[in-house]
């Protein structure tokens, strides 16, 4: 039988250095491998879908009129086309508040008939039982009454 011989120190240490760098080589691998796959993304709810725009002052105060226009004009007996018009009255600044009706229109000019002030003009919607006009423009104060009226000839 063959006696051993020790290894020199140096063959030990070479591969004491092997094993090091194999370990820290699979450590690496697997840490690239880890930091590879992607990280699962939270799911993102869809934003809610944005609030309906407000109307302006202007835009309700016309669809409010508009009703009040159509139900006094409608209405079966002078009692409650009256009670109708002091209920459109309070949207307006005053009694006198000016109603333009426009009959003409060109190149940006246009022509009125006879001005009227908005109580004469309810008090016509209720003896003519006709509503003939639709609202093109309305002017409101800060306080949300309506200081101005321009209307057209529906078509």
């Amino acid at each position: 039988m063959k006696k051993r011989t020790a290894k020199s120190p140096l063959s030990r240490l070479m591969t004491l250095a092997l094993f090091c760098l194999l370990a820290m080589g699979a450590c690496k691998s697997k840490k690239k491998v880890t930091e590879a796959a992607p990280e699962p993304q939270p799911v993102e709810e869809p934003a809610p879908a944005p609030a309906p725009a407000q109307p302006s002052a202007e835009e309700e105060a016309v669809s409010k009129l508009e009703n009040y226009f159509n139900s006094i004009a409608n209405s079966s007996n002078v009692n409650s086309a009256n009670s109708s018009i002091q209920e459109a009255l309070s949207m307006f600044a005053n009694q006198q508040t000016p109603v333009l009706i426009v009959i003409y229109e060109e190149n940006g000019m246009k022509d009125y008939d006879e001005p009227t002030t908005i109580e004469k003009y309810l008090n016509y919607l209720k003896d003519t039982k006709k509503n003939l006009n639709f609202i093109s423009d309305v002017r409101v104060d800060n306080n949300g009454r309506v200081t101005e009226l321009e209307l057209r000839r529906r078509r």
